[in-house]
């Protein structure tokens, strides 16, 4: 039985564009009919310069791959425009970008719009987190994360740095990731210290390193580091709970640049009066393969063609992470109140 086509067109057909085209191709159930791309580009299919022209061959959703400065204008008008949204994260540049979408959702409440938050549908993350609900290992304690790279070519050139275009630095280009994964596990924080800085890329005018220490009010406190100056590309989320712990080292990537993705577990033991010992045997749990793009486009086309709700990377998972991340860039004053200024304001006082 053949399945319902989705008439699909991409705006952005940078390196998510592509990925996106790939997951869409591979699932069957959409027909991309048009791309919106500035720049040179050959395509089977019509590519457009401009959002109206690409609204003109009537879809029925819309992926938006574009920069943060531009998604909320785009998601906006898609959904008035009568299309279901896949947008990429980092959901705009503020919060103020993701209320706007939030509204856009409300006036078209038969539409269905997703944010592209893929790590929650990794392997090892959603064995991680069926482990941790099945109470097994007794309630969570705090948790670690580390999310780094190298800053790369053109670094202080890319657009992503650009606080116009983006927003901020590393902290919502990448540890946006690593925080939403956060409130997977934890809900959402009270409380949050930072240090957002400059280390390297002084010339840049947005952060290449943060570090904040969170914690919720029901008592669990988490970690973060997010860096452009990880010169060995490391992902590392670690969850201590009463009776053990969980680990994901490394996270399938399109650049395979952070290694082989490993869920490691651990139970405690105890010696004879009921303490825990030291170093309890682990489990470790290789995946090969990264599923998580096929899985988004998965539940997107289920959200679509059999209104079913979002699961994942909802408007409200976005404006939680969206908020927290603000919050961050807040805690330091010293980081805040440069970043306001180069932004021209765009994270309120």
């Amino acid at each position: 039985m053949s399945r319902k086509k989705l008439r699909a067109v991409i705006v952005g057909y940078g390196k998510m564009g592509q990925i996106r085209h790939t997951a869409m191709d591979q699932h069957g159930g959409y027909e991309l009919i048009g791309i919106c791309e500035t720049g040179p580009l050959k395509s089977s299919v019509p590519v457009t310069k401009d959002l109206d022209s690409l609204l003109e061959l009537r879809p029925d959703v819309l992926f938006c791959c574009a920069p943060n400065r531009f998604i909320p204008g785009v998601v906006c008008r898609s959904l008035d425009d009568g299309l279901h949204v896949f947008s990429e994260k980092p959901p705009g540049r503020n919060s103020q970008d993701v209320e706007h979408m939030r509204r856009a959702e409300l006036r078209n409440p038969g539409l269905t719009l997703k944010f592209g938050f893929n790590h929650r549908y990794h392997d090892a993350i959603e064995d991680a987190k069926a482990l941790i609900d099945s109470g097994t290992l007794g309630r969570l304690n705090f948790m670690r994360g580390v999310y780094g790279k190298a800053g790369g070519s053109d670094y202080d050139v890319n657009w992503r740095n650009n606080p116009e275009f983006s927003g901020g630095g590393i902290l919502i280009d990448q540890g946006i990731h690593m925080l939403d994964l956060f409130h997977l596990f934890a809900g959402r924080f009270s409380d949050v210290k930072s240090f957002v800085e400059r280390k390297y890329w002084t010339s840049v005018a947005v952060e290449d390193n943060a570090f904040a220490l969170m914690r919720t009010d029901e008592g669990v406190v988490a970690t973060l580091h997010s860096s452009a100056t990880q010169w060995r590309h490391l992902f590392k989320l670690e969850l201590y709970l009463q009776k053990g712990f969980v680990a994901v080292d490394g996270i399938l990537s399109a650049s395979g640049s952070y290694g082989t993705e490993v869920l490691s577990v651990a139970i405690t033991r105890l010696d004879d009066n009921g303490f825990p010992l030291p170093n309890p045997e682990l489990q470790e749990f290789r995946f090969l393969t990264d599923n998580s793009w096929s899985k988004e486009v998965n539940e997107f086309y289920d959200c679509v063609v059999n209104g079913n709700p979002v699961v994942h990377g909802t408007s409200q998972d976005a404006a939680d992470v969206m908020a927290l991340v603000e919050e961050i860039y807040r805690a330091d004053p010293a980081h805040h109140s440069k970043i306001a200024a180069t932004a021209g304001g765009l994270w309120n006082a």
